[in-house]
């Protein structure tokens, strides 16, 4: 079991954090060194889902942070949801991700955009940790067009709508109980004829196609997932029948927003055990950490984690009073694009450099510096691609010129 907590963790470097904030984060990073950083081998080795750890993880208050506590949560804002997030990709970022996946994308969803009736139904069991949550949006085919791409139809037959198609690279697909999904109700008009529908697992015509396997973020559990005939009652749509476009958007910056903590938790533990290993590893009769090239990467490694860390908060801070329908357009949907745009390069980086110093050992699979650059690249893919969030990033600050000339 690992000492101490990453670098870059004290009241020198976090100057911009509170009190209560600080005991948030250090809570999380408490308590995922001593109770997830002991699975993240064997989920590593052998997509294991440890099926305690959710159950666990809502004991100690960590699930629901930004839903009121009369529906189960914690009552707080988005920058402590990313406070707890950075502390769990520190120590186990497989685990981190199902967070995120149940916490945000799912829990949090439910409750800025489900009717009373929908909270107080599903909340209270995915505060707890007793039903996991997930969000199915991304097809087979479709990708970064998410939307325009939609195949997956609902149809209205009396008390239900009946949901056909299929959802890939569900985080939490294979384990969820609960899941949020997005289907056309009126194809006519694309993108804005989309609704959402909360899924439970045991209803007629869902099922998981199969369980994907992956490169990284191994024991996340990922899947696809298919609706036949799938009758889901009326009661579980939610908002408006063709009003889930809105909801996609917002929801989308918020994820963006949230990706970014977890590239910081993963680059300050690769920045911590590099330090360790420059100071124990030795070459020629010294400390590796005496070559100046090392010491170059060391530095760089850490002005990455600094910057990251202060667009992080800024990004989280901004985002946090975000509401429905407030995304995707304007200022917010440009700086959270901006902020994971930069913050899965960086992490990439960090990442690279510390597979470099620690060499051989870093290129072994099952060490735990090959585990977090193994990570990498998925936060350059999800949630829009890199070239995405450019395109989202260019397309503001064109519309920019467009007004000021």
């Amino acid at each position: 079991m690992p000492s101490g907590s990453p670098i870059g963790d004290n009241r020198q470097n976090a100057f911009d954090l509170d009190d209560d904030q600080r005991v948030i984060l250090d809570q999380a990073d408490r308590f995922a060194r001593n109770e997830l950083y002991g699975l993240s081998e064997r989920m590593d080795a052998e997509e294991w889902w440890p099926e305690d750890a959710f159950p666990k993880i809502g004991q100690n208050g960590l699930f629901g942070v930004t839903i009121p506590e009369e529906y189960g949560g914690a009552g707080l804002d988005l920058v402590s949801a990313g406070l707890v997030l950075q502390g769990f990709g520190r120590w186990n970022h497989a685990m981190a991700l199902a967070w995120v996946a149940h916490d945000n994308l799912c829990a949090n969803n439910i409750y800025r955009n489900g009717n009373e009736a929908q909270r107080r139904k599903y909340l209270p069991g995915l505060c707890s940790g007793a039903k996991i949550g997930a969000l199915g949006l991304t097809e087979p085919g479709a990708g970064s067009d998410a939307l325009g791409s939609m195949r997956t139809t609902a149809r209205r037959d009396g008390d239900h709508y009946v949901l056909n198609g299929g959802k890939i690279f569900i985080t939490n697909g294979p384990v969820a109980d609960v899941l949020l999904v997005y289907a056309k109700t009126d194809k006519e008009r694309g993108a804005k004829g989309i609704s959402a529908f909360i899924v439970e697992k045991d209803f007629p015509g869902f099922k998981v196609a199969q369980k994907l396997e992956k490169m990284g973020y191994r024991g996340s559990q990922t899947g696809e997932l298919v609706f036949e005939d799938c009758r889901v009652p009326v009661e579980n749509r939610v908002g408006e029948e063709n009003s889930g476009v809105a909801i996609v958007m917002s929801g989308l910056d918020l994820e963006r927003a949230m990706i970014s903590p977890l590239c910081l938790g993963i680059a300050e533990r690769a920045l911590e055990l590099s330090i360790e290993y420059a100071q124990t590893r030795q070459q020629f009769g010294k400390p590796i950490g005496s070559f100046q090239m090392v010491q170059s990467m060391l530095a760089e490694m850490y002005v990455l984690v600094e910057t990251m860390r202060s667009f992080t908060y800024k990004t989280l801070a901004a985002a946090a009073p975000l509401e429905v329908g407030g995304g995707g357009r304007g200022d917010i949907h440009m700086l959270t694009a901006a902020s994971v745009m930069y913050a899965a390069e960086a992490c990439h980086n960090v990442l690279d450099k510390a597979v470099q110093i620690h060499g051989g050992t870093g290129y072994i699979w099952q060490s735990e510096i090959n585990r977090l650059f193994r990570s990498t690249k998925l936060m350059e893919i999800g949630a829009g691609t890199t070239e995405v969030r450019k395109m989202i990033i260019s397309g503001e600050l064109l519309k920019d010129m467009k007004r000021n000339g």
